[in-house]
């Protein structure tokens, strides 16, 4: 039977319009660099707030990918 092992590391995505599309964003963003990711977790969700209106949504989330060590 082969081990694994696998990294997280927190990421923060951002939108003008939802928590989802801000993680979606942070996850899609990852996914151009980063191979065999495996699962999101939302770990906290907050807005940025300019007089007095949400003008973004912050998601962070913990994301694992496979380490896969080179030949």
């Amino acid at each position: 039977m082969s081990e694994s092992m696998y990294i997280v590391i927190d990421l923060v995505g951002t939108s003008t319009t939802s928590w989802q599309d801000a993680a979606q964003n942070a996850i899609e963003t990852a996914g151009l660099s980063l191979d065999n990711l495996r699962v999101a977790e939302i770990t906290q969700m907050d807005m940025k707030v300019e007089n007095g209106k949400v003008i973004a949504y912050r998601t962070r989330v913990n994301l694992s990918f496979k380490y896969v060590e080179d030949d």
